[in-house]
Order: C-alpha cells, then sequence, then structure tokens
C-alpha cells in the first residue's frame, strides 16, 4: 500500500489536506492523525470492514475494544442513552483527554466495541483531529497509531516509522500535547468507574462526583482471562524493544541501586538506558541517560515518557532502568504507562 504523508499546523490546519483525509475516512480507509494526547489510526466507527483494517494495521487482538471520536456532545444517535453523569463531564472536560464509556446503539457495530454491548466515547480539543471528524462526516474509531504492543506515538515520525505502507494517509506534524492516552471513565456503573488514568486527573473528576474512583486492578499485573472494557487493560502496552526495570524508593537510594545494576550489567557487555529527571541526572556516570524532565513537572514527565522509550529503541540499548513516580494526580497516569511497558518488573527500595 502507498501511503500518503502530509505535514500540518495544527494552529493553520490545510483545509485541503483535511478535505482528502476526510474522503479517505469516508471511503473505508485509513488515516493517521494527531490529537492532544497521542496520534490515533482513524476509521469510519460505524463501517466493519474499515474498523477491521484498523486491528490488521495495528496487529491488535480482536478483544481490545476501539474508542470512537467525535466533533460534537450530539451523540444521542451512537449510545443508548447519556448518564447524567456522562453529561457532566462532557460539559466539564470536552473537547479533551476524556473518555467515557456508556451503552452502545446498534448504529456501533460489535466490531468496534470488540463485542462488548458499551462503547468509549471521546470528543479531541486538537484541532487538526476536530476538522478531520467533521470532514468525514462520520465518528473515527482510533485507538494509538503504532504498532500494537509498542509505545503510542506523540509525532508524526513515530506513526511513518510503525505504519507506512500499512495505512492510506498519515497527517500532522506537531508534538502531542499532553502525551498520554485519554482518561477512561465508564459511565454505566454507579458511582463511576476510572479505568485508565490520564490527563484529567481523579482529582479533577472528583469536583464533578466525590465518588468516583480508579479500578485499583489496572495499578497491577492483569491476571487470569477476562474480557477488557477499555484499551490498555489486558494486554502488554506502551513497551519499547528492550525490557524495562524501573526502581522505586527514596531518590538517593534509587540512584545508588540504579547505578549498582548499571554497572552489573554493563559488567556482563550489556547497554543500558537510564530513564531519570533533571534532578538526578549528573548521578549517573554511565549508560545512556535520558531526562524525562523536572520531578516539579510530572505533566511535563507525561508528555515526555512514551518519546523517551521510543528514543531508547532507536539507541539499541539492551536493557531500560527506570525512576518510579508519586502515584498522586498526573503521576497516577505516568506509573500506570510505565508499570505496563515494563511488564510490572519494579525494585522497592525499602527507604
Amino acid at each position: 500500500m502507498d501511503t500518503k504523508v502530509e505535514y500540518l499546523d495544527s494552529n493553520m490546519p490545510n483545509n485541503e489536506i483535511i478535505k482528502k483525509a476526510g474522503e479517505v475516512i469516508r471511503e473505508g480507509g485509513l488515516v493517521a492523525f494527531p490529537t492532544e494526547t497521542v496520534y490515533g489510526l482513524g476509521a469510519n466507527a460505524l463501517d466493519e470492514e474499515a474498523v477491521k483494517k484498523i486491528f490488521i494495521a495495528k496487529g491488535r487482538p480482536q478483544d481490545n475494544p476501539l474508542i470512537v471520536h467525535v466533533a460534537s456532545t450530539e451523540i444521542d444517535d451512537l449510545v443508548e442513552e447519556i448518564p447524567d453523569i456522562a453529561r457532566k463531564l462532557m460539559d466539564k472536560f470536552w473537547p479533551g483527554p476524556l473518555t467515557l464509556i456508556m451503552k452502545k446503539s446498534s448504529k456501533i457495530p460489535y466490531v468496534t466495541s470488540a463485542g462488548l454491548d458499551t462503547i468509549g466515547i471521546r470528543m479531541p480539543s486538537n484541532a487538526v483531529a476536530n476538522k478531520l471528524i467533521k470532514e468525514s462526516g462520520v465518528p473515527i474509531a482510533a485507538p494509538s497509531a503504532n504498532i500494537s504492543g509498542k509505545p503510542s506515538p506523540t509525532n508524526i515520525e513515530r506513526c511513518i516509522e510503525d505504519l507506512l505502507g500499512k495505512v492510506d494517509y498519515i497527517i500532522g506534524g506537531e508534538v502531542c500535547n499532553v502525551g498520554l492516552e485519554s482518561t477512561i471513565v465508564d459511565c454505566t456503573v454507579e458511582p463511576p468507574c476510572v479505568l485508565r488514568p490520564g490527563g484529567v486527573t481523579l482529582e479533577m473528576l472528583k469536583e464533578i462526583h466525590k465518588d468516583i474512583y480508579i479500578d485499583p486492578a489496572i495499578m497491577k499485573k492483569p491476571e487470569g482471562d477476562f474480557r477488557p472494557k477499555a484499551p490498555g487493560m489486558k494486554y502488554r502496552h506502551y513497551a519499547p524493544k528492550a525490557p524495562v526495570k524501573i526502581i522505586s524508593g527514596n531518590l538517593q537510594k534509587t540512584i545508588a541501586k540504579i547505578n549498582e545494576m548499571v554497572q552489573n550489567y554493563m559488567d556482563t557487555g550489556k547497554t543500558v538506558g537510564i530513564m531519570a529527571t533533571d534532578e538526578s541526572i549528573k548521578n549517573y556516570p554511565k549508560g545512556i541517560v535520558k531526562s524525562l524532565g523536572s520531578r516539579k513537572d510530572l505533566r511535563n514527565i507525561g508528555k515526555n515518557l512514551f518519546k523517551t522509550l521510543r528514543e531508547f529503541d532507536d539507541e539499541n540499548v539492551d536493557i531500560i532502568l527506570s525512576e518510579a513516580f508519586e502515584e498522586k494526580g498526573i503521576g497516577i497516569a505516568v506509573m500506570n504507562r510505565l508499570k505496563k511497558s515494563a511488564g510490572f518488573d519494579i525494585t522497592y527500595i525499602n527507604d
């Protein structure tokens, strides 16, 4: 397949390019495009055959549901009903990095929902994404625009790296400003439950519903066989080529432990990558060291996480060692992604 690639400025999207991409979506093709979270791989959410192409292009398991992207809060035809809590969350956080799970209508095929009677829907704030949905005239099903299991792409170059020759169109250019996939809230249960943490934090959600909570299972290694209700719940995700190990504890003890591990790996001939922070980067004399940013700005660390994991792929490291982060606010989402990238391989250091 020949893939057409177009670079856009999100502040001044080229309308002709958007029109062409919208036509591709309407005709059953695949378009990779930017959102504020990560780049998405889109198809007409109402077209079974088009949606099947997403799973093929990504190598995505068929029981991993997709998120439907819309350009308006008028979604009554896509769901059986809009619960009161969903309406409140839409009013507060749409457009933005928040996906709401509701009972789907018969209009959405089961291939889009991975056989579930529920569907996740969100309205992206990115100008290119929003215009593409409007131009296509249909809701767009879009997981992240990468090979399944790899770190999600936050720039167009990584989309090209993974999907060139597998999709019809790749559009975009700017780096995603959130860098982590959307928060997912299940609005079919009471109280509402967070199934994936993201840029809309638990603290922000509690301002709308004080009893909303995070499913404790999502911060642990999945056990047994089950049907995931939201993307990212079941399978290994966000993983670079090299195995990732997390070291958690007091920062000074963490640095000492990582340096010890680096030396041990190097003694066996391995190349080691270290994910550090601005506060610690000078304390690692050996290995390939990259800072995710300052611990004082966990949002920026979240924005840089997938980008940095991909950079270690470029460096061909044999192992990646990462500091851990406080699981509070956006830090919950950062650690959720980091734990999944590591397959929950964590070394805890007693303070």
